[in-house]
């Protein structure tokens, strides 16, 4: 667990080392005297809702027939990344997708929807920021490449097109919930596993092994 502390003034450190959230890095400085230890989520929670964070999104993804317990987990997925103050996108449509955006809508995010489509009214209900691409499942390609990480809950050949084009660009990819399973994606057995790692990620700090 990294030696994480918060000061009074809402700047995270680890020892001598500030984050910077724009740059997403950390920098040399000197601890003030009253920053406290912070747990990880504590840490990247207060960062995340900080007045100068540059929210580059989280990329949501699965199938439009979810299967199980597929949609309670986009759900409770989606509920989390906007209680974390993390940014959340996907493709905008049914099933994994729309079960993500009414959690994070719920918790007070504004979910972004790459739609397939020429116009924003195929979004989903929950969608906040429907973008219209017009380019079919060419976005697949476009939401990999836009987000800094991706987590698929569950998942089939679309799915698994967004997984090898998130590991092709190196992003963080985490499957769960009977996603494909592919080389380099990181297989998480719990939310909690998946809030971690996403939060060591937008912290630029490294995965536990």
């Amino acid at each position: 667990m990294p030696d994480l502390t918060l000061a009074s003034d809402g700047t995270l450190w680890r020892g001598d080392s500030l984050f910077d959230a724009w740059e997403r890095r950390w920098v040399a400085g000197r601890a003030p005297g009253d920053a406290a230890p912070a747990s990880l989520i504590e840490a990247a929670t207060a960062v995340m809702h900080g007045p100068r964070v540059r929210r580059i999104p989280v990329g949501v993804i699965g199938p439009r027939e979810p299967e199980g317990r597929q949609a309670e987990v986009a759900q409770a997925l989606g509920r989390a990344l906007g209680e974390l103050g993390v940014q959340m996108a996907c493709g905008g449509r049914g099933g994994v997708m729309e079960a993500a955006c009414r959690g994070n809508l719920e918790a007070g995010g504004l979910p972004i929807g790459l739609l397939p489509d020429e116009e924003w009214e195929s979004a989903n209900p929950y969608v906040a920021i429907p973008l219209a691409t017009g380019i079919g499942t060419a976005r697949n390609a476009v939401l990999a490449r836009a987000c800094t990480a991706l987590v698929a809950v569950g998942g089939g050949y679309g799915t698994l097109s967004e997984i090898a084009y998130g590991l092709h660009w190196d992003r963080l990819v985490l499957a769960m919930e009977g996603a494909p399973e592919v080389k380099g994606a990181i297989r998480c057995a719990s939310l909690p596993e998946v809030l971690e790692r996403l939060a060591r990620h937008v912290l630029a700090l490294p995965q536990a092994s």
